[in-house]
């Protein structure tokens, strides 16, 4: 193994621990690098920001720059299609769905491990979808679809509920892509909060 490599991998595992003790939005890559022993300068060569940092740390099969980017390019219609079967393939990879799976079942670390999951959602995908979207309910809506794909992928990888585990993509997309649609794209009705 190079030095290049025994870089690679202390800044790594410093910043896995880092974001199962502070989080993704509490961790900075100047902490991760006096933790892993090298300078900030140095754990930028390998990671341009935060976010790639966890992309790496986590073992994500994406970048979420440049995958929600795509995800957007083609317009709204069909955008609900297009997410659920980008989430179905990010965890049909077996060292993806085996590392989200231990973070969210990691015991006492799991409540740190899952809040640095959902920070990173909110920043790199919720915000992004949000933008995209253009309406002051925006964040409301992509919040909503997002529960329906994590609601989904747990029944389907972790919990393995039946036929939803066994379903061909396209019959889950089928299924689940007209929910996630709407969330993006129905007017969510404002109820005024009753006046006592």
């Amino acid at each position: 193994m190079s030095a290049s490599d025994d870089i690679a991998r202390s800044v790594l595992d410093a910043a896995r621990a880092a974001y199962a003790a502070r989080g993704y939005l509490g961790t900075t890559l100047k902490g991760v690098a006096a933790a892993a022993g090298v300078a900030p300068d140095v754990l930028r060569r390998y990671y341009d920001d935060r976010e790639a940092l966890f992309v790496a740390a986590m073992r994500l099969p994406i970048d979420p720059s440049t995958s929600i980017a795509q995800l957007l390019a083609p317009g709204m219609d069909g955008l609900g299609d297009r997410l659920v079967r980008v989430t179905l393939r990010l965890l049909d990879d077996d060292q993806t769905r085996e590392q989200l799976t231990q973070l969210m079942t990691a015991g006492a670390g799991a409540v740190s491990a899952t809040s640095s999951l959902r920070e990173f959602l909110d920043s790199a995908v919720v915000d992004r979808v949000a933008g995209a979207l253009g309406v002051p309910d925006a964040r409301l809506r992509v919040s909503l679809a997002m529960s329906y794909l994590i609601g989904v992928a747990a029944s389907r990888y972790v919990l393995r509920m039946e036929p939803l585990a066994s379903a061909t993509e396209d019959q889950v997309v089928a299924m689940v892509g007209p929910a996630v649609q709407a969330a993006l794209t129905t007017p969510i009705p404002m109820v005024a909060p009753e006046s006592e």
